[in-house]
C-alpha cells in the first residue's frame, strides 16, 4: 500500500513537527510491519510550502502518487484530499490563546485546523490534555481523536537511533555529524533551554531569574537555543546584557544534533517555563540525558513529567531562581528527580508511536 506524507517540515531546519515526522520515518524504516508499504514523501522541489501549496498542489501530488491515504503531520491538510486523510494536531494554542498570535496568522491557523480536523478520517494528538483542547476549541468529536505519545530522542552518546533522517543543508549536516567537544566542566554549572521561543515560554523571566542565580553562583552559565518567535518581538540580547549576567548567557537560534548533544551532556539543569504545550518534548529529552528539569506547574506538565520535575507555580523570577538552584546544587533533589525519570521515560517510545500511527493510517486507507 502507498501512504502519502506531507513532508515539507523535513526541509530546512526541522523543529517540532519536522522532528516528530523524522522520528516516525526512522522507526518505520526499521519496522518489519512497515516494510510491506511504500511511504511517499511529498514536498515542494524548491522554495517554501505554505497554505497555497498545501491546498492547491498537494492534492494533485497525492493523486499522481496513487496513494491510499494521506498523513498530514503538521496541524492541517488539504480540504479536498483525493484520499482519506489523517491529520496530527499537536496543540491548539492558536485557538485557546488567540492573543498570542497576530490576528491574521491566528485566524488562518484556527480556520484551517478546524476544517482539517472535520474533514480528516482520524485526528492524532500527543497528550490527553491536547485531546480535550481539540474537543473544546475545534469542536471535534472525542471518538475521532487518538492520543499517541511521542517518543524521546536520546541526547546521549551510544543511542540506538541517534540520527533519524532529516533534510539539511550541507553545512548543517557537517555540524550535526560532529559530536562536539567533551562535556562542560562542573566548574560551570549550566542551565539549558531548547525550543522555539514564544511569549508563553517565559524566556525573559528565565533570563532575569538566572541573573539572580549568578549573583550567588557567579560560575553558572545559561544556554538558550531556539528561534525567537515572540510576538510582539522581544529583544532577548538586550535583556541578557541589561540583566547584569550577559557574559554568562549565550543565545543561539539553531544547532545541529551533535552540538545539541554536547549541550545536554554538559548541562546540570534544564528550564522550560511554558504555560501551554501539547506535550513539551525538550524536558523529556533532558531527562533522557540525565538532566533535572524545571517547569511551570500546569496540567500538561503534570501529565507528561509526573514526579520527575521541579514545578514552579508561576513565572516569577524569584521562584524560578529558587527552583534553578535546587536543580543545580541540591544533591538529594537531583537524585530524586533522576530516579523518578526512569518510570516517566518508559512511557515514551518512538517505536510504539510509529506502530500505533501506522495502524491508524492503514485502518483509514481507501
Amino acid at each position: 500500500m502507498k501512504l502519502a506524507i506531507d513532508a515539507r517540515e523535513l526541509h530546512g531546519k526541522p523543529t517540532g513537527v519536522g522532528r516528530y515526522l523524522s522520528e516516525l520515518l526512522a522507526a518505520w524504516r526499521a519496522m518489519p510491519a512497515a516494510s510491506a508499504h511504500d511511504f511517499v514523501l511529498l514536498s515542494p522541489e524548491s522554495g517554501t510550502a505554505g497554505t497555497a501549496w498545501e491546498q492547491l498542489t498537494l492534492p494533485g501530488l497525492v493523486r499522481r502518487a496513487r496513494a491510499s491515504v494521506l498523513f498530514a503531520p503538521g496541524y492541517t491538510g488539504p480540504l479536498r484530499s483525493p484520499v482519506p486523510m489523517v491529520v496530527a494536531i499537536h496543540d491548539v494554542s492558536f485557538a485557546a490563546h488567540p492573543e498570542w498570535f497576530a490576528w491574521r496568522e491566528g485566524l488562518r491557523r484556527r480556520m484551517l485546523a478546524r476544517w482539517s480536523a472535520r474533514r480528516a478520517a482520524r485526528v492524532l494528538t500527543i497528550s490527553e490534555f491536547s485531546k480535550q483542547e481539540i474537543v473544546r476549541h475545534l469542536a471535534v468529536d472525542a471518538s475521532k481523536i487518538a492520543v499517541i505519545y511521542p517518543g524521546v530522542t536520546a541526547m546521549t552518546e551510544g543511542a540506538a537511533r541517534q540520527d533519524p533522517p532529516r533534510v539539511f543543508s550541507d553545512d548543517t549536516m557537517a555540524r550535526a555529524a560532529d559530536p562536539g567537544p567533551p562535556p562542560l566542566s562542573d566548574a560551570e554549572p549550566t542551565v539549558l533551554y531548547v525550543g522555539s521561543i514564544f511569549n508563553r515560554r517565559h524566556v525573559p523571566e528565565l533570563i532575569e531569574a538566572f541573573a539572580r542565580v549568578v549573583r550567588r553562583h557567579p560560575q553558572a552559565r545559561l544556554e538558550v537555543v531556539g528561534d525567537n518567535r515572540t510576538t510582539p518581538p522581544i529583544d532577548l540580547g538586550s535583556l541578557a546584557r541589561d540583566s547584569g549576567a550577559g557574559d554568562r548567557i549565550r543565545l543561539r537560534s539553531y544547532l545541529g544534533n551533535g552540538e545539541l548533544r554536547h549541550l545536554y551532556r554538559g548541562a546540570r539543569a534544564f528550564a522550560f517555563l511554558s504555560e501551554y504545550e501539547g506535550f513539551g518534548l525538550p524536558p523529556v529529552e533532558a531527562l533522557s540525558a540525565g538532566v533535572p528539569v524545571v517547569v511551570l506547574d500546569t496540567s500538561i506538565a503534570r501529565e507528561i513529567y509526573g514526579p520527575a520535575a521541579i514545578y514552579v507555580p508561576r513565572s516569577d523570577p524569584d521562584l524560578i531562581a529558587t527552583a534553578l538552584e535546587r536543580a543545580l546544587f541540591d544533591p538529594a533533589e537531583r537524585a530524586r528527580l533522576l530516579n523518578a525519570s526512569r518510570d516517566v521515560l518508559a512511557r515514551y517510545s518512538w517505536d510504539e508511536c510509529a506502530r500505533r500511527t501506522l495502524q491508524i493510517l492503514l485502518a483509514c486507507a481507501r
